[in-house]
């Protein structure tokens, strides 16, 4: 029997106050299951309305389940492994706006409609010049939500007592900043009036924000074990670890009508969210890209298996304690807190995380979320941090594009693939070779976005590394850099 309110009686029904944009896995696991606790453990009573953002989607499948779905939490918590799951039922429904787009509009007829949330992937949020006001719906979700809010202001004659909270949760940089700007420009391309142009900048809020969780998504390979355990047939159950967080940039009557963090939930009201963006980037997103070629070349296939090795668990410990937290601002305490519940999460024996799923576009990647931590680090200590310039070389090396006999699949932009076939051909192991080799390889200002060549003592460093690298092996280079071997 499939999951329902007939099945699960213990569901509630809240008046509909939340208009999300996406339905999907992460969403469901993250804010959804937040609101699904404010309802629990607060006075908030509301539900959400999940809206399609694209003409493919899931609303018909969590219709068919009346908004319920089973999320299981999964990972470490005070260093032991749990697994919990609850039943959320804090959707309404799902509407699609390709087939009902009447439905969608009259969601903003609603007086208690009064938050809006989105993860329209990092891609959704964009100028599409091609929508007008009159499609139905526009084919960007800056369009759909501009004619939406529009609909609303029309609606209630410009009543500022109805404007809404936007809080995007898209991955980018300033992502309310740049939703809004977008739908700025759509409401002056298509003539809407400076009433609603005043109306959107008094009446309504677009706060930027930071999110956090891993969440696998729906657990194929378990499912049938699920059934059982229920009782009953799921098909939107979620997976998601203990860990959240959740930053965001809001306005002081956001955080009274929203308070998370009064019921124990890890969502921190900022008024800059740059220096938590920085230490995720930094820690949790640099570390995975930092650790991917060390481990790979060591023989290690999988994130939890390397955290847990004793030379490279060390290798990286002692990278993000001694190295990447000394380039960051936040209290070095929090910072530490921050870390180690990241090892906690690389540690999770729930999810079975490869390294080469993190290995995809590694240069560029490195340069966003590693490259920064080097460069601070040479600012602030005057020096090259050993092992982050080892992790430089270690990606070097990784794309020569062999790990014993063994191929490996390496996946990048042409130029760069293109890049490094041509300078590994020319190497031939001497150390004056390598040495060129990495010279050549800093100075692709394509990736880098400067000569790192000029950054002084970097290009030495590398080289140094990789020709311990190529002449003893990953194994060894990483040991003598940990000062300690593994048991064998």
């Amino acid at each position: 029997m499939l999951l329902n309110r007939q099945v699960f009686p213990a569901a509630k029904t809240y008046p509909e106050k939340v208009l999300q944009f996406g339905e999907g896995n992460f969403l469901r696991a993250f804010v959804d299951w937040m609101f699904h606790e404010l309802n629990k453990k607060g006075d908030f009573n509301g539900s959400i309305v999940a809206v399609q953002p694209i003409d493919r989607g899931m609303v018909n499948m969590l219709n068919d389940q009346e908004g319920l779905y089973t999320l299981y939490l999964r990972g470490l918590k005070n260093g032991q492994a749990e697994s919990t799951h609850e039943t959320i039922d804090v959707i309404s429904r799902g509407i699609d706006p390709y087939v009902d787009f009447a439905a969608y509009l009259q969601t903003a007829e609603n007086p208690e409609m009064r938050y809006i949330i989105s993860n329209t992937t990092e891609a959704g949020i964009a100028y599409n010049e091609k929508d007008q006001p009159t499609d139905a719906p526009p084919a960007s979700f800056p369009g759909k939500l501009t004619v939406w809010l529009n609909h609303r202001f029309k609606t209630f004659n410009g009543d500022e007592a109805k404007g809404v909270h936007i809080i995007p949760c898209e991955l980018i940089e300033k992502n309310a900043d740049n939703l809004k700007r977008i739908v700025l420009l759509l409401a002056e391309k298509w003539q809407l009036g400076e009433g609603f142009v005043n109306w959107l900048n008094t009446a309504c809020t677009f706060s930027n924000t930071l999110v956090d969780r891993i969440v696998p998504g729906y657990p194929k390979e378990r499912i049938a074990e699920i059934t059982e355990e229920l009782g009953y047939e799921d098909r939107q159950v979620v997976e998601g670890e203990h860990f959240h967080l959740w930053v965001i940039e809001a306005p002081e009557n956001l955080q009274k009508e929203l308070p998370f963090p009064s019921i124990g939930l890890d969502v921190l009201y900022a008024d800059d969210l740059t220096p938590y963006r920085t230490r995720k980037v930094r820690i949790l997103n640099g570390a995975h890209t930092a650790l991917v070629p060390v481990a790979y070349l060591y023989g290690i296939d999988f994130v939890r298996e390397s955290v847990e090795h004793p030379v490279v668990g060390k290798f990286l410990r002692d990278e993000i304690f001694e190295e990447i937290i000394a380039t960051l601002d936040l209290p070095k305490e929090e910072l530490e807190q921050f870390a180690n519940e990241v090892i906690d999460r690389f540690r999770n024996p729930f999810i079975k995380h490869a390294l080469m799923s993190i290995s995809l576009n590694s240069f560029s990647k490195f340069e966003t979320r590693v490259l920064p931590s080097v460069l601070k680090y040479k600012e602030r200590l005057g020096t090259i941090p050993q092992r982050l310039s080892f992790s430089l070389a270690a990606t070097i090396a990784f794309y020569k594009g062999k790990r014993g006999d063994e191929t490996i699949a390496l996946n990048d932009d042409a130029h760069v693939l293109e890049l490094m076939k041509n300078v590994w051909s020319k190497a031939d192991g001497s150390e004056a070779s390598l040495q060129e080799l990495v010279r050549e390889v800093l100075a692709y200002e394509k990736v880098w976005k400067k000569d790192l060549n000029q950054v002084e003592g970097l290009a030495e460093a590398v080289a140094n590394h990789l020709i311990n690298i190529e002449k003893n092996g990953m194994k060894q280079a990483v040991e003598t850099l940990v000062g300690e071997q593994a048991v064998a």
